[in-house]
């Protein structure tokens, strides 16, 4: 990622809300970037970050998931989930673009963009401190707390 600090970009999220990481100053905030709503490791992922959302919360860190999808698809995925986070839908891809997630990916022997699997901490005073890419499911979110206890 070419900054150091969080992007100053508003997006639509779940709960009727706009979020702007780079107003979330001083408390640990984790965004994970993911492919798509309702696929098999993008719902892996979302159920393990939510499943350590109360570790997360004990540590006053925000967990966002963000993906291309709409807020319609996001609250759909959201409440089938029973996710206690809320989800950002970069569209326009402004936020996957600030943290450079979006590759060219090979699917079903085709070349597609899409979402690099990728997660970043940001501390309490708003710099990316770690950043993980081509993440493999198994394991991560439980990774990323681990890195956050440090903080």
């Amino acid at each position: 990622m070419s900054a150091t600090t969080a992007p100053d970009i508003s997006l639509p999220a779940t709960g009727d809300q706009e979020i702007n990481l780079a107003n979330l100053k001083g408390q640990p905030v984790v965004v994970y970037f993911y492919p798509k709503d309702s696929t098999p490791g993008c719902t892996n992922e979302t159920r393990d970050f939510g499943t350590l959302h109360p570790e997360f919360e004990k540590l006053g860190c925000k967990i966002f998931g963000v993906s291309r999808d709409s807020i319609k698809s996001h609250d759909n995925f959201r409440a089938k989930l029973e996710t206690p986070f809320d989800l950002i839908s970069d569209a326009d891809e402004a936020l996957c673009n600030a943290f450079d997630v979006i590759k060219m990916k090979n699917m079903y022997g085709k070349q597609v963009r899409g979402i690099e699997r990728s997660t970043f901490v940001i501390d309490k005073d708003g710099n990316v401190c770690q950043e993980w890419r081509k993440v493999k499911v198994d394991g991560h979110a439980a990774a990323v707390l681990e890195f956050v206890k440090t903080l």
